[in-house]
């Protein structure tokens, strides 16, 4: 992980630059980090859009086939957020966390709201706003831990397992372009 300065942005700042090379090998040590720990999820769950990536790459390394994904709205612009992150459809049936070892992973712990958010979800068992858990039972999760490759000063929660502090913006090398859209 390269840390550059863009000579083309308006206002030059640095930033955090993962090329596709630098993410392959920080989720590889993750991963190793992990298994190390001596705890192995029994279910890896990515946030996304962000987490996708990062949780499938751990998954394969881990060797760990159940996945989730949260869908998750926070971040509306560089810099811009939505007072607080909001899940959005589709919802993962939670019910299939029942007793299991839970890993959520994100790219990045910027505030950490969006990682604390699912994060309180799954270990209090429930969604939010008045359900009771899924068919009136709540969720018995075994255990819910947290990995993301960074983590700023800010953020609200520390992940359990990390692969670099930054207070930088970041550049990550699935999201440094603009989305494609149809030629003219």
């Amino acid at each position: 992980m390269v840390t550059q300065h863009d000579e083309n942005e308006p206002e030059t700042q640095e930033r955090e630059i993962l090329t596709w090379q630098d993410f392959g090998d920080s989720m590889r040590n993750l991963a190793q980090e992990i298994a190390n720990s001596g705890w192995m999820p029994d279910v890896v769950v990515a946030l996304a859009r962000g987490g996708l990536l990062p949780a499938g790459a751990l998954a394969y390394a881990l060797g760990i086939k159940a996945m989730g994904t949260m869908n998750i709205e926070f971040y509306t612009d560089i810099s811009e957020t939505l007072p607080d992150p909001i899940l959005i459809p589709p919802l993962m049936d939670l019910s299939a966390l029942r007793g299991k070892r839970v890993l959520i992973v994100d790219d990045v712990a910027d505030s950490g709201k969006t990682l604390k958010l699912v994060s309180d979800i799954i270990q209090t068992k429930g969604l939010p706003s008045g359900t009771h858990g899924v068919d009136g039972q709540y969720v018995q999760v075994d255990e819910v831990r947290t990995a993301c490759i960074f983590v700023k000063s800010r953020s609200v929660i520390v992940p359990d397992y990390v692969c670099k502090h930054t207070d930088l913006w970041i550049n990550f090398p699935w999201s440094d372009k603009p989305p494609v859209t149809a030629d003219n």
